[in-house]
């Protein structure tokens, strides 16, 4: 083995391991934290390991196994190689094996005999961070990641380096807290060059938007006014096709009571590109935050959302709220305020105990987020009495009971 003057510097530089062979030595924690990204980056990998974690085994449709120790042929034809077992001499004799072929070898156990050290790595709008903190992989990492908090809340502007191709994205906004929204959904704003947003997007994450970008206010206000979606298409298909990146910014996610296919609809018969960028739902994420499960092991083997925008017996309404009303799980309503009394009477009527749990969430995730606590046959009064205003995400059944029990008298 020729040592190399540890001391000096390395030189950066990016493999394209795609189509190539890449062999990691060991089975271990190690190489299961190495083996998806050279999976991800499109390499050849090759595990050589009498053994593998269960994680690796998990991924045995994705690589090659040679299920003994390691022979110095492993590395014939081999354009990189990882040494990651728990014993030096093995990963002594991969060193040296690599550097007889020039093959670059990274050592998990010391970096200083190694010919090749891994970064820490960072991707935000398609450009790679990486990172050598100088053997230091903590100090490596902690450097990375204050990179990567600053791309992704601004303080590094990397704009330009997002996708700025023409066409629409839908992105889902979440519940609310901007903390929620997915790394996708900056990404996605930070490309924009329209933003037609909703009321229920997370509006604090309109004021981090370029000055050039132009926004298009297309609230819906309960019982107030509100932009018919007629015109939301229309415009997002319109700004498409002057050759503007649009962003249709909405909370919750784009296709659970979002109208969003209308809008992938209208895009495909305009000649519009257009993606997706699904948000955390409200009908999860909301009772979730508020420390509500959904399901529950011996509680609720299912559970139902239902869109409360239409009152029972409506024409309209496509609910069959007997059948529901006869479900013995969780039914998570949205848009019920205003219709939530008959919902309850209905439900009341078609079997469902009165007594049964209820919690209202208003403002979920948000700071002035608080839970109203009921049953089925108070929900009406209270929800009057408490004064609630939409949003508000509505949970009935005994899984408010789990996680409230003190208060319905189960604790």
């Amino acid at each position: 083995m020729v040592t190399h003057g540890s001391s000096l510097p390395p030189y950066p530089s990016g493999l394209r391991l795609a189509g190539r062979r890449v062999v990691v030595v060991g089975g271990g924690h190690v190489a299961q934290r190495r083996v998806p990204a050279l999976i991800a980056c499109g390499a050849d990998v090759v595990v050589v390991s009498p053994s593998l974690t269960p994680a690796l085994e998990g991924m045995l449709s994705e690589l090659t196994w040679v299920s003994r120790k390691f022979e110095p042929a492993d590395l014939d034809d081999t354009w990189y190689a990882i040494a990651a077992t728990n014993n030096a001499e093995t990963n002594a004799a991969v060193a040296t094996a690599a550097e007889e072929r020039r093959v670059f070898c990274v050592r998990s156990d010391d970096a200083r005999d190694a010919s090749a050290w891994t970064p820490a790595v960072g991707r935000h709008g398609g450009v790679t961070v990486a990172v050598l903190g100088n053997r230091e992989p903590r100090k490596s990492a902690a450097v990375r990641d204050e990179i990567m908090t600053a791309l992704r809340d601004g303080s590094i502007t990397a704009r330009d380096a997002q996708d700025r191709s023409p066409g629409v994205v839908l992105v889902g906004g979440g519940p609310g807290d901007p903390e929620l929204v997915t790394i996708a959904a900056r990404h996605a704003l930070a490309s924009a060059d329209v933003v037609v947003a909703d009321r229920l997007a997370p509006r604090e994450l309109l004021a981090e938007l370029s000055p050039d970008v132009e926004l298009i206010d297309v609230a819906k206000l309960p019982r107030g006014r509100s932009a018919a979606q007629e015109f939301i298409n229309r415009v997002i298909v319109e700004k498409a096709l002057e050759g503007k990146r649009v962003v249709r910014f909405k909370g919750g996610d784009n296709f659970v009571f979002g109208r969003g296919y209308e809008e992938v609809i209208a895009c495909a018969e305009a000649g519009v590109a257009v993606t997706v960028v699904p948000g955390l739902s409200s009908a999860i994420s909301v009772p979730a935050r508020a420390g509500i499960p959904v399901t529950h092991r011996g509680v609720a083997h299912e559970f139902t959302v239902i869109s409360g925008h239409l009152p029972p017996g409506h024409p309209e309404s496509l609910v069959d709220w007997r059948a529901v009303g006869r479900l013995r799980g969780t039914v998570v309503l949205l848009m019920a305020v205003e219709n939530a009394p008959a919902i309850a009477d209905a439900l009341v009527d078609s079997g469902r105990p009165a007594d049964t749990p209820v919690a209202v969430v208003v403002e979920g995730t948000m700071p002035e987020e608080r839970t109203v606590l009921t049953t089925l046959g108070e929900l009406g009064a209270d929800i009057v009495a408490q004064e609630v205003r939409p949003p508000a995400i509505i949970v009935i059944g005994e899984v408010v009971a789990v996680a409230r029990p003190q208060h319905f008298g189960r604790g």
